[in-house]
């Protein structure tokens, strides 16, 4: 059974909640993701997407220098390493959400998205159409 640690990216980009919304947007401009976790002391406390600097930070008219904890999504759908790919497809489905951050005793070690589970040639039918009714959905993150 394929895990999320098979399929995962380890090598997570993350700001603090002493960064502001600015640096956010120059760092998912930089690396070319659209969304990056928040940690604190090495503990995964939200993530910001760009869907959320655009809602909760530009239409409602905060500036770039607002504070990450404003605008971040708190309530976080998360994994841990030894969940079955399966399972990361379902909990995505269900949530209609394209990114799950891989967290191992509160700390975040990877994330796992969309393209990681499609790019892994995942052939599970079930979970091919659950993939594709996410990518047509509204998501969150």
């Amino acid at each position: 059974m394929q895990t999320v640690r098979d399929v995962m990216t380890t090598n997570v980009e993350y700001c603090t909640p002493l960064d502001n919304v600015y640096e956010v947007a120059v760092k998912m401009r930089d690396l070319d993701v659209g969304a990056i976790p928040i940690v604190e002391n090495g503990r995964l406390i939200g993530l910001i997407t760009d869907r959320d600097l655009v809602v909760r930070g530009i239409a409602e008219k905060r500036s770039g220098s607002n504070q990450v904890t404003n605008v971040m999504s708190e309530n976080l759908v998360t994994v841990s390493p030894d969940t079955s790919v399966q399972e990361a497809v379902q909990l995505m489905a269900k949530h209609q959400i394209r990114r799950l951050p891989v967290v191992e005793n509160g700390k975040l070690i990877g994330m796992v998205s969309l393209g990681d589970l499609a790019t892994n040639q995942y052939s599970d039918q079930n979970a091919g159409h659950a993939l594709s009714e996410i990518s047509e959905q509204h998501h969150t993150y």
